[in-house]
């Protein structure tokens, strides 16, 4: 089932029918160990709202971090050693992608993630900003993946691209990771055969557009969230992006006005605009 962030009130979606409850903390809701057996309950003793649902959720993100791995996909860990390979930091990628430890980095408080149908940023000082489609965990406060989202994970390839310790720079300012549209909750782990799928639209043209699956990734779940909880806490639960598959060309830029349509089907398709 799948839960939205809405500025009153926390929307249940089953069966294509909506449930509300009445000004929960999203916080204290998606915290809970037993997220997926709550629900459950919640919907059966409540009746579906009749009214029309606007769609204007919120990202579905409350006081949690969010944090990312990189170099998961064999993909990204080839434009990776592309992009910084002139500035001598090519090698660190290809270490990283074989290691047993993963690369995990700090991406974004909350006040910098923006929600569904926002505008997210590109860089003053970039000259080739891209985005990263990513399937996205929420993990509770003891490690448990209670749930998924979209995620778009806003990057300048080339600030990393001259230094690899500048990735801080290229990955975090305002505006630079958006979440959404909802948060799906399951208590089974998303089949490897998940797909996930860009396009970027301009002047109502799609100039870029790809896809990957999860049976891509070279790590599991489970492992990057064992890693990420190792003398770490996470009062109210975290956010784990797990890389992108898909990466635009060399050629290729954002443009301000460009529209972004990130679809992950179990949970459905996040778009915003560059702004």
């Amino acid at each position: 089932m799948k839960i939205y962030r809405c500025k009153e009130r926390v929307l249940i979606e089953q069966d294509g029918r909506f449930h509300a409850l009445a000004a929960p903390s999203w916080d204290d809701l998606v915290a809970r160990e037993d997220l997926f057996t709550f629900l459950e309950d919640q919907v059966e003793h409540t009746q579906p709202v009749t009214e029309a649902v606007p769609q204007n959720f919120l990202a579905p993100i409350g006081s949690q971090e969010v944090w990312a791995a990189g170099v998961t996909y064999f993909r990204s860990r080839n434009a990776r050693m592309e992009e910084s390979k002139s500035a001598g930091g090519g090698d660190f990628y290809d270490r990283v992608y074989h290691a047993e430890r993963p690369e995990l980095f700090f991406k974004a408080s909350p006040h910098r993630v923006v929600g569904p149908n926002a505008k997210v940023a590109i860089r003053d000082d970039a000259s080739w900003s891209v985005p990263e489609p990513e399937l996205v965990l929420y993990v509770s406060p003891g490690g448990k993946i209670s749930g998924y989202t979209i995620g778009n994970d806003m990057s300048s390839r080339d600030i990393e691209g001259e230094n690899p310790l500048y990735l801080p720079q290229a990955k975090v300012y305002d505006r630079s990771r958006a979440l959404g549209p909802c948060l799906l909750v399951a208590n089974e782990l998303l089949p490897a055969s998940t797909e996930i799928s860009i396009d970027i639209q301009r002047r109502d043209e799609s100039v870029f557009s790809g896809a990957t699956r999860l049976s891509e990734m070279k790590r599991q779940p489970e492992e990057l969230v064992e890693y990420l909880y190792r003398s770490s806490s996470f009062p109210r639960g975290c956010f784990l992006l797990t890389g992108t598959g898909i990466v635009p060309p060399d050629s290729f830029t954002l443009q301000p006005g460009d529209q972004i349509s990130i679809t992950i089907p179990p949970i459905g398709t996040l778009v915003n605009q560059v702004g």
